[in-house]
């Protein structure tokens, strides 16, 4: 039985029909396909959460020089520091998920600002995806040159006799070196007063210049102490420096447990795409084991700290959940 000449021309219509509307989906598929495939296609910028000189801001700047020679495209930096560093991590956390802005921050951003903050304008676990760490941070016990103490022993004995009389600055409420301090004081049963300030350089100038008496330095302030103009008196990690072998950990002075190292890294947008993720964190793991990366990050104390974004998420969950103890039992509040 033969089809009629117009059943023909329906089922002719229908096969053209089915065959654009697959073509039109192909079509459709194929630039965001494409787009992916061409990043970067364009400048990509990283926003820095906390003022120029700090640590996360050399630590970005040491980095992202090479990136951009690997990644064919200007990485610009910019600063946004304030409020714990939730100002520019809420900036990230708002921007299109398309693997042109980044985040460089702290750990403390994810793993520390939820207890400190009750009500973020974001939520960092949620927003933010870690794309790869670059350093862990060490905090460094300083004084001012005119202190009269000349080691740890001598610094711990001066602030019990000196109930109240001493003064520390930090980064900010919060921050790793202000946790560090808060660690001393309830190990060692000692008061000191808190300073806090924005930022890690400005907290450094005034200690040396003696308005502050000491201070946990997250390795700004080493060429000082090279200088002579501070005097280093103890390492507020688990293990000896290795730019400072001969100076003791807290945990050796009998500070059991003693460890305030963070991790610094850089996080993405919620929903950058996975392969943009992976090839960032490809690119930046090849430039932390660059000779003059790794040199950079010594100069400042740090320990160059390429990983997964798995093992980096891993970490920043271990140090919610001890610093969240402390902040809990010293009741720190944000800004």
């Amino acid at each position: 039985m033969h089809s009629s000449p117009l059943r023909s021309k329906r089922h002719l219509l229908s096969a053209l029909a089915l065959a654009g509307t697959a073509f039109g989906l192909l079509m459709l598929q194929q630039p965001a396909h494409a787009q992916t495939e061409a990043w970067p296609g364009k400048p990509i910028r990283v926003i820095v959460n906390f003022p120029a000189g700090g640590a996360a801001d050399q630590i970005a700047r040491a980095v992202t020089v090479p990136l951009q020679a690997a990644l064919g495209q200007p990485v610009v930096v910019e600063n946004r520091g304030g409020a714990g560093g939730n100002i520019g991590g809420e900036a990230v956390a708002k921007s299109p998920a398309d693997g042109y802005t980044l985040l460089m921050s702290s750990g403390g951003m994810v793993s520390v600002n939820p207890h400190l903050y009750p009500k973020m304008p974001f939520d960092p676990a949620k927003d933010l995806v870690p794309v790869a760490a670059a350093a862990r941070v060490l905090v460094f016990l300083e004084v001012r040159p005119t202190l009269p103490v000349n080691n740890i022993q001598e610094f711990m004995k001066y602030l019990k006799a000196h109930p109240g009389k001493l003064s520390f600055g930090t980064p900010g409420n919060g921050s790793s070196p202000h946790l560090a301090a808060e660690m001393l004081k309830a190990q060692a049963n000692v008061f000191a007063v808190h300073v806090p300030y924005r930022g890690a350089a400005p907290a450094m100038q005034d200690l040396l210049g003696g308005q502050v008496d000491f201070m946990f330095d997250p390795g700004i302030g080493l060429s000082h102490v090279k200088a002579g103009k501070l005097k280093l008196l103890a390492v507020g990690s688990a293990k000896r420096s290795p730019l400072f072998p001969d100076v003791p950990t807290l945990d050796e002075v009998g500070l059991k447990g003693f460890d305030a190292d963070t991790w610094f890294g850089f996080y993405a947008p919620a929903g950058t795409p996975p392969e943009v993720v992976a090839r960032l964190n490809r690119e930046i793991n090849k430039v932390l084991a660059t000779a003059a990366v790794k040199e950079r990050i010594t100069a400042l104390g740090g320990v160059p700290a390429p990983m997964s974004p798995a093992d980096f998420h891993a970490r920043a969950t271990i140090d919610s959940t001890r610093f969240g103890a402390l902040i809990q039992a010293r009741n720190i509040k944000g800004d």
